[in-house]
C-alpha cells in the first residue's frame, strides 16, 4: 500500500529537513499500531534516537509535527509512547481508498521486475510423486505465481532425474519379476507400475543379503555380490554405453512414469515452460571443469581426478571430476547453470530442494562465482524442511510413502463426508458436488502445506487440514462463499460510501489496504506462508465484522453501500490471495 510508503519517506524527508541527516526510507519501520494504543500506523524511533542524539519524546514530536504537516487530510493525529510514534489515519482517506480501489489492480506491480527462473518438483523416474513432492511443488508453483504478482517475468522450470543406478534398479526388477505386464495390462498408472518394481528390487535384494549372510559371507561384502545389485550395475554400464536395448527399455518404462506424472501435475495443478532431462544434461559442464583448471580455479591431483578448495569459504575440498574423467553431480549443476543462464537470461535462478541439499547449493553458487558465469550471484536455493506423518519418517525403498495420487483422492473423500455431514450441499448437481469437493480437498492440502514457514519442517494430519472453522484453506474458501452469497442478495451496486468509519470498518479496511505490502513481503522472503496467515486473518476479520455489523439490514443507505464495497473488497483480495496460492475458492458452499 503507498501510505505505508508515504510515511516512510515523509519520515525521512523530515529528518532530513530538521536535522539535516540524510537516510533512505527503507531504514523507516512502520509497523500496525498495537491494538491497546491509540493510532494505526506506528514509526519506530529507536533506530534514529541514538544516531540523531535526541531523547525520543523530543524526537517524536519534532517529527510527528512535520509529518502530519507534510500528510494533511491523511493523518489527524499523533502520539507517542516509550520510543514509538503512533499516527491516526483520518477516515476520509480509508472511504476513499475504497471508493477507489479497483478490484483487478489489488497489487501495485514492483518498480524493478526481473526475469527469475523457479526450478521446484525434480522427480526421480523410478518411483511416482509423493507427499514430499506435493510440498516441493506447491512451494514452486506458489513461489512463482507471487513473483508474477509483482510484476515479475517468471519461467517456471523441472529437471527430471531420469538416469543412475536407482532407475536401473527398476528396470533389473521389471525385466525379473514383470513376465511382460505393462500399465496397461495391469490397469495401473505408469508412474505407480514402475514404482512397484523399485520396491520389488529393494525387496529381493535384501532377501539375497540375508541368504549370502547366512552362508557365511560378511554384510559388506555381501551387499556388493548380491546378484541383483551386479545386475543393476552392469545395465547401467550397458546404458552409459548405448546398448539398444537397454536403451529401448529405458525409453519405454520412463515413457509409462511421464505419462503418469502428466496426470498428477494436472490434478495438482503444476505446470512448467522448460523440462530438462538428467540425461540430456549429465554430460554438462565438462567444459567448464577445463576452463576451471585454466583458470586455476580447480587443481588436479596425482590420479588425475580434479578438485576445487573451498575451505578460506569454511567449506572443504570438493571433487568436479573423478579420475577416470567422468562428471559428478555438481559438474552436471554446473553445466545445467550456464545452460539456463544461455537460454533464457534470467536475473536469478530459485532452487526449490530439501535442506539435506544445503551444502550442495552452497559449493554450486561458490563455483559458479569463481568461474564468474554470468548471473551466478543470482542463484539461490530455497531450502525447505522436511514433511513428517505423526508416525515418522517416510521411505521410498520401503514403500512406506505417501504417494501424491492416494492422498490427493483421500482429501476429496474427507472433503466428501465433513462437507455432507453440514447438510447443505442439496441445491447442487452431481457434477456440481464433484468439483466443490475437489476444490475443497485439494485447497485443504495445499494450505496445509504452504501455511508454515517452508524452512521449517512439519508435520502432515489429513483431518486436521480440512476443519471449516480453523487455520485451514477450507475455513477460508467458506468465508469466500459466504460472502459471495451475501452479494448475490444485496447487489453490488455500490454510490457512495459514507462519510465515517465504525472501528471493524476500519479495521477491515486497513486489512485490505495492507494486501500488497503482504504480496512484496512474501515475495522477498520467498515465503508463501505470509499470504496464507494473511488470507486466515482477513478471513477471520470479516467474519467478525459481519457477526456485528449487518450488510443487507444496514443503518442507513451509506453505511449498506460502505459493507457492500467492503465485502465486494474482500472476497476480491481472498479470491487473489487464495489464487496465487494453487487455491480456488467456490461461489458458493
Amino acid at each position: 500500500m503507498q501510505l505505508i510508503q508515504n510515511l516512510k519517506q515523509a519520515t525521512a524527508d523530515a529528518i532530513q529537513s530538521i536535522y539535516q541527516v540524510q537516510i533512505k526510507s527503507e531504514q523507516v519501520l512502520v509497523n500496525a499500531t498495537k491494538p491497546e494504543i491509540e493510532g494505526d500506523y506506528t514509526i519506530v524511533l529507536f533506530a534514529f534516537v541514538k544516531q540523531l542524539g535526541k531523547s525520543p519524546d523530543e524526537l517524536g514530536n519534532a517529527l510527528g509535527e512535520a509529518i502530519m504537516a507534510s500528510m494533511p487530510g491523511t493523518i489527524t493525529a499523533f502520539n507517542i509512547v516509550k520510543g514509538f510514534l503512533n499516527f491516526t489515519i483520518s477516515d476520509q482517506f480509508w472511504l476513499d481508498y475504497l471508493q477507489a480501489t479497483d478490484t483487478s489492480k489489488l497489487v501495485t506491480p514492483t518498480e524493478n521486475p526481473k526475469k527469475i527462473m523457479v526450478e521446484y518438483s525434480s522427480p526421480n523416474t523410478n518411483k511416482p510423486l509423493h507427499l514430499g513432492h506435493l510440498r516441493n511443488n506447491f512451494l514452486g508453483w506458489s513461489i512463482a505465481e507471487i513473483l508474477k504478482l509483482q510484476g515479475n517475468d517468471v519461467v517456471k522450470t523441472c529437471i527430471v532425474n531420469d538416469r543412475g543406478i536407482h532407475i536401473c534398479k527398476s528396470m533389473i526388477a521389471w525385466q525379473l519379476f514383470a513376465n511382460g505386464a505393462t500399465p496397461e495390462s495391469t490397469n495401473m498408472k505408469g508412474d505407480h507400475f514402475v514404482g512397484d518394481y523399485y520396491v520389488k528390487y529393494n525387496d529381493a535384494y535384501k532377501a539375497e543379503v540375508e541368504q549370502l549372510i547366512s552362508g557365511g559371507m560378511s554384510k559388506e561384502i555381501a551387499e556388493q555380490e548380491a546378484p541383483i545389485q551386479k545386475a543393476a550395475q552392469a545395465m547401467l554400464l550397458k546404458w552409459e554405453q548405448g546398448d539398444a536395448d537397454t536403451m529401448s527399455l529405458w525409453k519405454r518404462m520412463n515413457e509409462w512414469v511421464y505419462a503418469g506424472f502428466d496426470v498428477t501435475y494436472k490434478k495438482i495443478g503444476s505446470d512448467f515452460l522448460k523440462t530438462y532431462y538428467e540425461s540430456n544434461t549429465y554430460l554438462l559442464g565438462k567444459d567448464l571443469v577445463d576452463q576451471g583448471l585454466s583458470k586455476k580455479v580447480f587443481y588436479q591431483k596425482e590420479d588425475s581426478s580434479v578438485w576445487i578448495d573451498l575451505t578460506s569459504e569454511g567449506l572443504d575440498e570438493k571433487i568436479v571430476r573423478r579420475k577416470d574423467g567422468t562428471s559428478v553431480y555438481i559438474t552436471q549443476d554446473i553445466g545445467l547453470a550456464e545452460l539456463k543462464q544461455k537460454e533464457f537470461n534470467t536475473n536469478a535462478s530459485i532452487y526449490v530442494v530439501g535442506d539435506e541439499q544445503n551444502y550442495h547449493f552452497k559449493v554450486l553458487k561458490l563455483i559458479c562465482q569463481k568461474l564468474q558465469l554470468p548471473a551466478s550471484d543470482g542463484i539461490y536455493h530455497l531450502s525447505y524442511g522436511m514433511v513428517e506423518l505423526p508416525t515418522g519418517k517416510m521411505k521410498s525403498r520401503e514403500g512406506t510413502v505417501v504417494d501424491a495420487d492416494d492422498l490427493v483422492d483421500g482429501m476429496i473423500q474427507i472433503a466428501k463426508e465433513k462437507t455432507e455431514s453440514l447438510g447443505k450441499v442439496d441445491d447442487f448437481s452431481a457434477a456440481q458436488l464433484e468439483k466443490l469437493y475437489n476444490t475443497i480437498g485439494l485447497g485443504a492440502l495445499k494450505f496445509f502445506l504452504l501455511r508454515v514457514d517452508p524452512k521449517k519442517k512439519m508435520i502432515f494430519n489429513p483431518e486436521e487440514s480440512i476443519d471449516f472453522h480453523g487455520f485451514t484453506g477450507p475455513f477460508i474458501q467458506y468465508t469466500h462463499a459466504r460472502i459471495k452469497s451475501i452479494l448475490r442478495k444485496t447487489g453490488t451496486t455500490v454510490q457512495q460510501v459514507g462519510s465515517s468509519l465504525l472501528p471493524l470498518e476500519k479495521a477491515l479496511a486497513m486489512q485490505l489496504a495492507n494486501f500488497s505490502a503482504e504480496v512484496n513481503e512474501a515475495a522477498e522472503a520467498l515465503d508463501p506462508s505470509k499470504l496464507a496467515i494473511y488470507a486466515f486473518n482477513l478471513a477471520k476479520l470479516f467474519n467478525s465484522f459481519y457477526a456485528e455489523l449487518s450488510i443487507a439490514n444496514a443503518e442507513t443507505e451509506d453505511k449498506k453501500n460502505l459493507r457492500i464495497q467492503l465485502g465486494i473488497l474482500t472476497a476480491a483480495t481472498l479470491k487473489q490471495a487464495m489464487q496465487v496460492l494453487g487455491i480456488e475458492v467456490p461461489e458458493q458452499m
